[in-house]
């Protein structure tokens, strides 16, 4: 017998995450971690590149950007060769890509990674040869080379099937790529300094001006927006600009957010924020259950029957359930708190939480962001 057993709504399991049934109290953060200066910032590489070495498990004859590219290494290396005299099984093209960090100076070393573009089976023993990581500019800002490392591996009979793990067509250099370009960025020459907020919030930025100048002494920050915080500087060649950023990052802000519930119906998740309220709102929630149960019985004919026949037969047993909720009235500038311990006392389980949330807030009671992702 085969039982088959369906719950509408069907939700994913539900992992809630909630807090104390009184607000929490306020925390502070650290500067450098809720803001960033302006211009101090990575910047992304990228590069076509060729990785050999790979003993048979590179591109195959059928790549031809593979094969144009290495007869043309070998031309620059002067070797003549046709693309037709050309094989690529241990030659796989690549897509190289690389971070430049901020102040970054010549022969400083940064990772590189890279990825496979063509039908190479692996990249493990491979060795990237010379390429010239270039920026938006197209102007090359570092050069790549040796060999690689790959976080997991490829085995494959002639017969078909075989045995993976990770990807073995992405690999990584550590320190693979030499700065032979600096972006040219004079720090201790700025006559401001402008901080931008991971967050914009217009409380946090003024708080964090308030912060800044109690530090200073004077009215030096002034937020120009939501998530921007100019800083006026003394100026001079002998001002600290470095100790004075350094002295600014450990300052902490009481930082400010708005009212957000997120919910993630691929995985079932609800994260809800300390600052959600609702007003008031009668809430009743309930199940349907259908339950399905078939099983399999065999009829034969009767004894001696000229044209009877053994045959399979299906039984279905249908029952359906509806669960009874009673209506709960939720009390106006309920918190977080409250919120949730109504649901619980109507018996919502974690999977229906997302409907409810969604029907409170199409009903205009929700007083909080609903984003869903």
């Amino acid at each position: 017998m085969r039982t088959q057993r369906f719950a509408i709504p069907a939700f994913l399991l539900l992992a809630l995450l909630t807090t104390l049934a009184h607000p929490l109290e306020i925390s502070a953060a650290r500067l450098k971690d809720i803001a960033a200066l302006k211009g101090v910032r990575t910047n992304q590489l990228i590069a076509y590149g060729l990785v050999v070495g790979l003993k048979g498990a590179g591109d195959g004859s059928g790549t031809k950007f593979t094969t144009q590219s290495l007869v043309n290494m070998l031309e620059r290396l002067g070797i003549h060769a046709l693309a037709d005299q050309v094989k690529v099984e241990n030659v796989a093209a690549v897509m190289v890509t690389a971070d430049l960090p901020p102040f970054a100076r010549l022969g400083r070393k940064t990772d590189v990674l890279l990825s496979s573009i063509g039908d190479a089976k692996s990249l493990l023993g491979g060795t990237l040869v010379m390429t010239s990581l270039k920026g938006v500019d197209e102007q090359t800002y570092a050069v790549a080379q040796g060999p690689i490392l790959v976080g997991g591996f490829a085995s494959a009979g002639e017969a078909g099937g075989g045995v993976q793990k990770n990807h073995p067509t992405v690999a990584r250099i550590p320190g693979g790529a030499t700065i032979e370009r600096e972006i040219p960025f004079e720090f201790n020459r700025l006559e401001e300094l402008v901080l931008s907020l991971h967050e914009p919030d217009f409380t946090t930025a003024l708080r964090v001006a308030n912060v800044i100048n109690a530090k200073l002494g004077d009215e030096a920050a002034r937020p120009s927006d939501s998530g921007t915080v100019k800083i006026r500087l003394p100026g001079g060649e002998n001002q600290d600009l470095v100790g004075l950023v350094a002295s600014l990052e450990q300052l902490e802000v009481n930082t400010d957010r708005k009212a957000r519930v997120i919910l993630a119906e691929r995985t079932g998740t609800v994260i809800i924020g300390e600052n959600v309220r609702v007003s008031p709102v009668a809430i009743a929630h309930g199940n349907l259950s259908v339950e399905i149960k078939e099983k399999k019985d065999v009829s034969q004919p009767a004894p001696f029957a000229e044209r009877g026949r053994t045959v399979v037969t299906k039984d279905s047993d249908v029952s359906v359930t509806e669960e009874q909720r009673h209506l709960l009235l939720v009390e106006p500038g309920a918190s977080l708190g409250d919120l949730v311990s109504a649901l619980n006392a109507i018996g919502v389980s974690p999977r229906d939480l997302i409907t409810v949330f969604q029907a409170i807030k199409a009903a205009g009671a929700l007083q909080a962001e609903l984003e869903i992702i």
